[in-house]
Parts: structure tokens; C-alpha cells; sequence
């Protein structure tokens, strides 16, 4: 059995705010082995980034708080961690490819001063060591002429040339789990897929392990060995690719699919999901889902499901399965 690399257990994070208390994630469990890719798919506004930040203790208190549960990386709780040895964690063994590369970069320094930044601090490399590392660094993730790009600034780049720095800096200390947060964002389709790919190749040539955040079910579809389905801060489905596809046990991962084109159906429309992600100031009682499901019953109304295993490695959050 491989080795586990990280352990979500029963992670609860809630922001204090002016309005009221609000869960953003609630209850999550899940593990990632050594060499694994991991996707977490979900709409907006569902969790997933939050979980990746909880992660990566990147939870700004206030108004936030992991109010409970453990996060192990390889076996140790970053919770208990202090702020000294989560910069320590950070970069070196933890990396993160954040959502939006223009808030995430900085504009007023070179592409060589940030990725040096970063090398510096956690591997004490020098100046000119550092330079020779980032233009290394830029031609791994397919940037042309690095050694004149190695001084340009981030808006010289364009979006996906920025994702490309943004994979660089994450890739720059040779971690050995990669955190990608919906690095398609805002992307055209065939940039889309370079970046994909160009991910996918670095996993498998470094050997890491990734957890892959996206709200699109078929950008995992070859990418990913196991898929978490989140809504509305919970985890209602887990599973293998193969699995999630063949055979989706909630009707949440249904609608998802549905809203996938296809090229192997006659229908010229796609079936869309009804509805819009509840508000999580005042979520619904029971299942939150419910609102906007077509199989919703009175205890759907009434009891939220229990997350339980529906099949062989196969996890769901529905009360039709307790039905049968």
C-alpha cells in the first residue's frame, strides 16, 4: 500500500464575520498518497479553496479559524506547528500554485527577484546560484528565451505565461507536494490544456504528489487517480476517476457530468444544474443540496446524510442509498 503523503481529518474552518459565523468547509476528510493526483471539484463558493489555504496555514485569524480536525503531513499535524516551521514547510516540502497569478505575483519585481526570493530563503543558495536555478527553472515550464524573460516583469507575460512563472516558483525548491489551485482560470481552451499538460508532466518526471483544485469535472478527467465532489462546505462524493465517471453516486456528481459536452450523444444541449450554490450565511437545513435536487425527499429536508462507503473505495452523501 503506498504511503500516505497528507491526511485531512474531519477539517472544520469558519470565518467570524460582521453578518454572523459562516462554515466555509465543514467535516472534510481525505488522504493523498506519495505520487498521487488528487482532484477536488466543486462550483464556487464551495470550499476548495479553503481547504487548500487551510493546508498550507494560510487561513488569515481573524476573521478566520480551523475550529477543528488534523492535518497530517507525513504524519505530523501542521496544526501544531509553529510559524516558524510552517515557513520552513512552505516551498521546501509544500508548494502552491495560486488561482489568480496577478494577485499572486508581485508587479513592482522581476520574475528573477521573486523566483530568487524563494530559493534564497529556503535553500541559502547565492545570488548568482539562484539566477542560473531560475532560468533553469523558466525553461522546464516552457518559457522561450529564459535568460532575456528572466528580468522581465509580470506584466510583460501574458496569462498563461504567468501561470507557467506561477508553476516555476511552486516547482522551484523541489517540494514534494504540489498544491494547484484552478491554475486554468480565465484561460482560452488550448492554453488551458499546455498548462494541464505541462503540470501532468512535472508530476510524473519529480515523482509528487498533487492535490489539483478545479470547478470543471472534465479537466480531471485524465489527470486525476481520485476525485473528491465538494458542495456547499461538505465532501458528498470521493472516489477513483474511473469510478466517479462510471458509476456517480450522488446526484450532485450527476449534474456535474451533465454539464460536461460530450461528443458521443446526439443531444445539442447541455443539462444544466437548476439553481445556484446556497448561501452558507443561512444554508438549508438537512441536505444542502436539496434545493436544487431532483430526487429531494422529506428527509432530505430534514437530516443531513451520513458520508459513507456505497461501494469498495467509493464514498457518498445521500440519503437514497440508505434506501437502497
Amino acid at each position: 500500500m503506498a504511503e500516505t503523503v497528507l491526511e485531512l481529518d474531519d477539517l472544520t474552518v469558519r470565518f467570524r464575520l460582521r453578518r454572523g459565523d459562516l462554515t466555509a468547509v465543514d467535516g472534510v476528510s481525505f488522504s493523498i498518497a506519495r505520487g498521487e493526483t488528487f482532484g477536488l471539484v466543486g462550483e464556487s463558493g464551495s470550499g476548495k479553496s479553503v481547504t487548500a489555504r487551510a493546508i498550507m496555514r494560510l487561513i488569515p485569524d481573524p476573521p478566520g479559524e480551523i475550529q477543528r480536525g488534523r492535518i497530517l503531513f507525513e504524519g505530523n499535524n501542521v496544526l501544531e506547528r509553529s510559524d516558524a516551521e510552517m515557513r520552513a514547510l512552505r516551498g521546501r516540502h509544500i508548494a502552491m500554485v495560486f488561482q489568480e497569478p496577478m494577485s499572486a505575483l508581485n508587479p513592482v519585481f522581476t520574475v528573477c527577484e521573486q523566483i530568487s526570493d524563494a530559493l534564497r530563503t529556503n535553500l541559502g543558495v547565492t545570488k548568482k546560484e539562484a539566477r542560473e536555478r531560475v532560468i533553469e527553472l523558466l525553461a522546464l515550464v516552457g518559457i522561450p528565451s529564459p535568460q532575456q524573460r528572466v528580468d522581465s516583469y509580470v506584466h510583460e507575460f501574458s496569462g498563461g505565461m504567468r501561470q507557467r512563472v506561477m508553476l516555476a516558483m511552486a516547482l522551484s525548491c523541489n517540494p514534494g507536494f504540489l498544491i494547484a489551485d484552478e491554475p486554468t482560470t480565465a484561460l482560452d481552451v488550448t492554453i488551458q490544456a499546455t498548462i494541464l499538460e505541462l503540470i501532468t508532466s512535472m508530476i510524473n518526471r519529480l515523482g509528487m504528489s498533487l492535490l489539483f483544485i478545479t470547478h470543471n469535472l472534465g479537466v480531471v478527467a485524465h489527470s486525476c487517480d481520485t476525485i473528491g465532489v465538494m458542495y456547499a462546505s461538505h465532501m458528498v462524493e470521493r472516489g477513483k476517476t474511473r469510478d466517479i465517471f462510471a458509476n456517480p453516486q450522488h446526484p450532485y456528481t450527476v449534474g456535474l457530468l451533465n454539464s460536461i459536452p460530450r461528443l458521443d450523444t446526439q443531444s445539442k444541449y447541455l443539462t444544466p444544474i437548476q439553481g445556484s450554490v446556497c448561501s452558507m450565511m443561512d444554508p438549508p437545513a438537512g441536505c444542502k443540496f436539496h434545493p436544487r435536487c431532483t430526487h429531494a425527499m422529506d428527509i432530505c429536508r430534514q437530516k443531513s446524510p451520513e458520508f459513507r462507503e456505497v461501494a469498495p473505495g467509493h464514498f457518498a452523501a445521500c440519503h437514497l442509498h440508505n434506501r437502497g
